[in-house]
């Protein structure tokens, strides 16, 4: 289980740009060949999402660093599928657990979401364990974000089913988003296999997706709705939420909660309800699954399963109800400081909060409505 974007997007795609480059120097510690592509899936006034794609053209190696330099203004704030830091202008990509060994013509792929001021241009150059890539940078224009502002007529209007005919946004790209009274709706469909899904929305707080993702491991995506705290966990008094939401019969996947901490060191999962094949992140695993490290913890008003583990460079922990629910109210901040009487963090800052569906796989296709939410803090 990865995790989902920590930024919020807006519909105005403003770019996109890919660049391959191939390695010829040889470095006694790198590949004596290789090429990266850096694409720009999509960008909006002050974000983006990226991807790069590690083709290894030289000798097999069981590891990679991937460097390159953002020009003033580029920052990256979270990443999937590599561990990717930032030291001015300088980001170092390095991989997973499950993606540093590389034959030759073997690629792997990892992914990040940033934010730009003044430009966000494609990085002039890139290196590979040391060794320099030099090559021509190549721009192309995205398909625009698309967002009618009503449904066309041959899409069902039933919300059960499909797209209801009164949605005031609709959107299918993977990083699409809408920003309505304070919450940001968005698309959010990441992991590798995923199929089509179609979100739609009547405000930040009514919302769904029609989804057809295969019923293969891995998640495919995290349709959500959500916040912008970047507050101290000591300078919040109040975090409560509310939901209401209707899920299909069959299925893996989840309704939860994502919140994000110290610049996405940490990640907090509030699991309201699972069916199927879905799991939480944890230090261990028998026979029946993940364990926890907590059970039967009563805090915010529901009673948990609680997990500890850890997603690439951040720390995951997972709330899971020991009952499944489409509706309730959630003490949030209770949730947050049960952590810290744990000492599994400190006084840490909490940045984006989200709630949406995350999904694995459908039977078919399937419909998730968050049918009202509420988020309220102080």
């Amino acid at each position: 289980m990865r995790r989902r974007t920590a930024v919020l997007l807006s519909t105005a795609a403003l770019g996109a740009a890919a660049a391959g480059v191939v390695v010829t120097a040889p470095n006694a510690s790198a590949a004596t060949g290789c090429r990266i592509t850096y694409t720009i899936a999509n960008q909006w006034p002050g974000g983006f999402g990226a991807n790069v794609t590690v083709t290894n053209l030289g000798d097999p190696v069981s590891a990679w660093t991937v460097v390159w330099s953002y020009s003033a203004g580029q920052t990256v704030t979270q990443a999937w599928s590599a561990t990717v830091t930032q030291s001015g202008s300088q980001v170092t990509a390095k991989n997973a657990g499950y993606n540093g060994s590389l034959a030759t013509g073997a690629s792997t792929s990892f992914g990040f979401n940033g934010s730009w001021t003044g430009s966000n241009p494609v990085p002039a150059s890139f290196t590979l364990n040391g060794t320099a890539c030099t090559g021509g940078v190549s721009t192309a224009s995205p398909t625009p974000s698309r967002t009618p502002s009503r449904t066309p007529s041959s899409t069902p209007s039933n919300p059960g089913t499909g797209v209801p005919s009164d949605a005031a946004w609709v959107a299918t790209g993977a990083w699409d988003q809408w920003t309505n009274n304070g919450y940001t709706v968005i698309n959010d469909v990441w992991g590798s296999g995923a199929g089509p899904q179609t979100i739609w929305a009547r405000s930040g707080t009514n919302w769904g997706v029609v989804a057809e993702h295969p019923r293969t491991s891995g998640v495919k995506s995290y349709p959500h709705t959500g916040k912008t705290l970047n507050r101290t966990l000591s300078s919040l008094s109040s975090v409560r939420s509310s939901f209401n939401v209707s899920v299909p019969a069959d299925g893996d996947y989840a309704t939860a909660y994502d919140i994000w901490a110290n610049n996405n060191a940490y990640e907090v999962m509030i699991w309201a309800n699972q069916h199927g094949a879905v799991g939480p992140i944890a230090e261990s695993y028998d026979a029946n699954g993940a364990v926890p490290n907590a059970r039967n913890v009563s805090v915010g008003g529901h009673t948990w399963n609680v997990y500890r583990g850890s997603n690439g460079a951040n720390a995951v922990f997972s709330f899971v109800r020991t009952s499944t629910t489409n509706a309730g109210t959630v003490d949030v901040l209770a949730v947050l400081q049960w952590l810290r009487t744990q000492n599994w963090w400190g006084d840490v800052t909490i940045g984006q909060a989200q709630f949406g569906f995350e999904i694995t796989g459908t039977a078919g296709r399937a419909a998730f409505v968050d049918n009202s939410f509420s988020l309220d803090y102080s």
